[in-house]
Parts: C-alpha cells; sequence; structure tokens
C-alpha cells in the first residue's frame, strides 16, 4: 500500500477551486476574519480555555499580521488551503505550532464561514436597507407633492379611472414597505451568530456563545448548532427579499416606461434624464428608465439564482451555500443599489404633463364610473341600471370624439329615459360637475383613496412607519458599534498583558 506524499494540490484543481475561493475570500472577508480571530481569542481567554501567558503572545501576533501582511497583494500558490490556513501558516512561523495551533480551539472553519459570510451579508443589508428607506422618504414626499395632481389610471393597459400621481406614488410606497419589512425580518435571522457551532455539535469545551456573539455585532446566538451550519436559510431570506423587492420596483419602473411614451405622455422627463438619437433629430429618449428597469431584473435574476443555487441541496454542511456561492450573490446588491440611487434620483425630477392627462381623460370617458354612482344614489336606480344609462353616454361620446362634461348631457337624457320611461333630475350643470375628474377624486374620500384627506392621512402614516425604520436601524448601528468597541479595548488589553 502506497501513500500519497505530494504537498501542492493538483494544478487543475488550484485553479478552479483552491485559488477562486482564496481570492473570494481576499477581496470579502478579510475583515471579518481578522474580527474572528479576535473575538474567539478573547472569548478563549475569558473563558480561562487559554491563559493570558498564551493569549497575549497570540494577540500580539495577529496584530502583526495584520500590520506586516498586505493581502491585497497575496496571490494564491497553493502552498496552503485557503486564506484560513495561510492565517495559521503565519502564527505558527511567528509562534511555533503549539501556541499557534491554539487559537482554532473549540472552533471550526464551519463555524467560521458561516459566520464570515452572516458579517458579509449584513454588511450589504444594512446600506441597502438604508437606500431603500431613502427611496421611501422620497416617495412620500413627492407623493405629498404629488397629492393634487391629476392622472390617467390604467388596468389591464387601458384608462381606467382619474387618480392623482400622490395616490399612484403611495401605493407603490406602501409595497416598498413591505418589501423593507421583509428585508428587515431577513436580517434579523442574518443577525444570528452560528460562533460556538463548530463543525455541527458544538464543543466540549466551555465556550461562551453570547460573549462572540456580542463581541462580534451580532444581535443573539442562533441556538441550534446543527441549524448554524446546515440551515442557510439567511441565505435564501435575503435572497427572497431582494428577489420580491426589485420584482415589485420594476413594475413600477415598466408604468414608468409605458407612460412617458410619446402615445400616453402623461409623465414628462426632465433633459438631465433623457438622451437624443445620434441620427433622428425629434427624438428624447429617457432612458435612464431603460437601465432602471433591466438592473432590477439583473438584480431579480441574480437573487433568484441564489435560491436556485440552495434548491435540493442537504441539509448540512456544504460548498454549495460558501464562498463562491457568496460572491456571486454579492453581485444582486450592487446592481440593486444603483437601480435604488438611479430611481431616488428620478422621481422627484417627474412632471405631469397635465395637458395630456385632460386629453386623455377626455377621449377615455374614465369619469363614467362616478356617473353610473351618482345616478343610484341621487335617482335611485340598481347599480346595473346606472352601468348600462353610463356605458350609453360613453359610446356616443367616444364616438364623436368629444368630452363627455359638453358633449354627454344629451346622449345621457335620452339612455336615461330610455331606461327609467322618466325623464332625470340631474341638470346640465349638475351633471358635467360629476362627470368631472375633480369631482371623481373627492369623493371617495374613504380609507385608501385618493380624496385630500383620505391621502393625506396615508401619506402621513406612511412617514411614521419610516421614522420606526429609521430608529430601529438607528439601533442597531449602535449595537454594533458598541460591540466593535468592547471587542477593540478587550482585544487592546490582551496585547499588553502578560
Amino acid at each position: 500500500m502506497t501513500s500519497d506524499t505530494s504537498v501542492f494540490p493538483d494544478p487543475v484543481y488550484k485553479d478552479t477551486v483552491l485559488r477562486p475561493l482564496f481570492d473570494g475570500a481576499k477581496n470579502h472577508h478579510v475583515e471579518g476574519f481578522r474580527l474572528i480571530d479576535r473575538a474567539h481569542l478573547v472569548m478563549l481567554y475569558e473563558t480561562g480555555i487559554l491563559t493570558i501567558e498564551q493569549a497575549s503572545p497570540i494577540a500580539q501576533a495577529l496584530e502583526a499580521i495584520d500590520r506586516e501582511i498586505d493581502v491585497g497583494s497575496l496571490t494564491y500558490t497553493g502552498e496552503v488551503e485557503d486564506f484560513f490556513f495561510l492565517i495559521e501558516k503565519e502564527l505558527r512561523t511567528r509562534l511555533g505550532p503549539d501556541l499557534a495551533g491554539r487559537l482554532h480551539t473549540a472552533r471550526s472553519r464551519n463555524d467560521i464561514d458561516h459566520t464570515l459570510f452572516k458579517l458579509g451579508l449584513k454588511h450589504r443589508i444594512d446600506p441597502l436597507l438604508e437606500r431603500l428607506v431613502a427611496l421611501a422618504e422620497t416617495l412620500a414626499s413627492v407623493a405629498e407633492r404629488e397629492s393634487g395632481t391629476l392622472i390617467v389610471a390604467y388596468t389591464h393597459g387601458q384608462p381606467a379611472q382619474p387618480t392623482v400621481f400622490g395616490h399612484y406614488l403611495s401605493a407603490v410606497l406602501e409595497t416598498l414597505l413591505r418589501d423593507i419589512a421583509r428585508l428587515e425580518a431577513a436580517r434579523d435571522i442574518v443577525d444570528r451568530s452560528p460562533m460556538g457551532a463548530a463543525a455541527i455539535t458544538t464543543s466540549g469545551f466551555p465556550i461562551d456563545r453570547e460573549l462572540m456573539s456580542h463581541l462580534l455585532g451580532f444581535s443573539r446566538p442562533l441556538q441550534n448548532s446543527y441549524g448554524c451550519i446546515a440551515s442557510v436559510d439567511y441565505i435564501t431570506s435575503t435572497y427572497s427579499a431582494i428577489a420580491l423587492t426589485f420584482l415589485h420596483l420594476g413594475r413600477f419602473i415598466q408604468d414608468l416606461q409605458f407612460w412617458t411614451s410619446f402615445e400616453v405622455g402623461q409623465v414628462y422627463v426632465p433633459n438631465a434624464f433623457v438622451q437624443i438619437s445620434s441620427i433622428m433629430p425629434q427624438k428624447r429618449n429617457p432612458v435612464p428608465i431603460e437601465h432602471m428597469r433591466h438592473l432590477a431584473s439583473q438584480t431579480v435574476g441574480r437573487a433568484q439564482a441564489m435560491l436556485t443555487i440552495m434548491h435540493n441541496t442537504p441539509f448540512t454542511d456544504m460548498n454549495d451555500s460558501e464562498g463562491e456561492s457568496q460572491g456571486f450573490g454579492y453581485g444582486a446588491f450592487e446592481s440593486g443599489g444603483r437601480v435604488l440611487d438611479l430611481l431616488a434620483a428620478l422621481v422627484p425630477a417627474l412632471r405631469i404633463n397635465p395637458d395630456r392627462v385632460r386629453q386623455n381623460i377626455r377621449r377615455s370617458c374614465i369619469t363614467v364610473t362616478e356617473l353610473a354612482d351618482s345616478l343610484v344614489r341621487r335617482e335611485g336606480l340598481s347599480f346595473r341600471e346606472a352601468h348600462e344609462i353610463a356605458a350609453e353616454v360613453s359610446r356616443a361620446v367616444v364616438a364623436i370624439g368629444g368630452d363627455i362634461a359638453t358633449d354627454g348631457y344629451e346622449a345621457f337624457r335620452e339612455a336615461f329615459a330610455g331606461c327609467t320611461q322618466r325623464q332625470t333630475a340631474i341638470e346640465k350643470a349638475l351633471f358635467a360637475e360629476i362627470v368631472s375628474p375633480e369631482t371623481f377624486v373627492a369623493v371617495r374620500d374613504r380609507l385608501g383613496g385618493p380624496a385630500p384627506q383620505a391621502l393625506s392621512s396615508a401619506i402621513a402614516g406612511y412617514n411614521q412607519e419610516i421614522v420606526e425604520i429609521r430608529g430601529r436601524m438607528q439601533e442597531a448601528t449602535r449595537r454594533a458599534e458598541a460591540s466593535a468597541k468592547d471587542l477593540q479595548a478587550r482585544f487592546t488589553a490582551l496585547l499588553g498583558a502578560r
């Protein structure tokens, strides 16, 4: 029987697997490794697993490695398996194998890796949440500004009813706030420390998992050690929330694309967000909207790809959820952040074209729902009778290309008499008022409607919700800063203690 005494890995394995993994750790997780090593060393000392005579030189060696090694210039050679073993090799050089090896007491690359990945996600989720909340604030502000600005609301791609732009933006905002809540819930799962799970069953050493969680800035430990290594729902929760967020924003962006078209034209995009054609002098292309649409789609695609990578994998430690997959997922944060920045800049610059809105309202007779409703209230008709009368009026007006307020009254009188065998009590001036878009909006003052008081109350509620979200974010930042300060103080104490 022969033994394999090779030291270096197969060159193909090195270049296809080990080098990309090393580069991923180098590019994304160096600070996480640094924090974990320092926090783990502090915990080993404070639980009595290591003496001060052991812990202090390890602390000094870790400090020297941080000071002396330019991680960005490192090239993977195959001498060590991965970034973790590179640090251990450096410790051995400085301390000898016995003392250097004590830092790894009661931990595994398994709990280290998932802690690294959670730290990496937290550092990306928090800026994404900040951008989402900034967009929510922008939407609330513009919704209030546009609370009296009429637009045409569409269903099935066709003009449906008049509303105000602030009402539409509030619907987008309300959905965004639910998306933020989903991402906050995902962050809560990410914010539970796996350290102390070791390989999968914890350790026989008297470790303090709560202390490790605190020193690393987590809210608490994730309890079940098997789940710390196997569950990876922190990944699926995060990318599910991201996929939904940008799927929903993509629908809003698609509306902007439709509403800025020449044929619809109810939204005007200023020149700062427009490109011209290289050949057609008349063209005004609001291409930032197209860029947001495809970037939102890229973000959804990257997030869904992460879910696909996790699909049908075993409930245990596995490479599918680790280094290269993590790096791939980070692209969703990059493209998503670009969408949010551009959308937050564009939305305040948008203006509604009132002449085009009026023209489209006139051409489409979209106020006749209120005519039907008024007939029920004022004339005592059933809604089905009222609907038939209103439909006849709209057909007659559309046939002549008219305006329902000025051209619809005679058609209304004839349709009413034909349906009810009596004359209507609604006179021409009242008819014009009933079918005006202003009246249509004003009477819809129920919860969630576009009328001024209902909409103002809704926007106030959204603003309060945003304040509460900001409060939770500030508390998380405060806790993280306190944890970082505490870790630095305890580690510094080890540096000078012998």
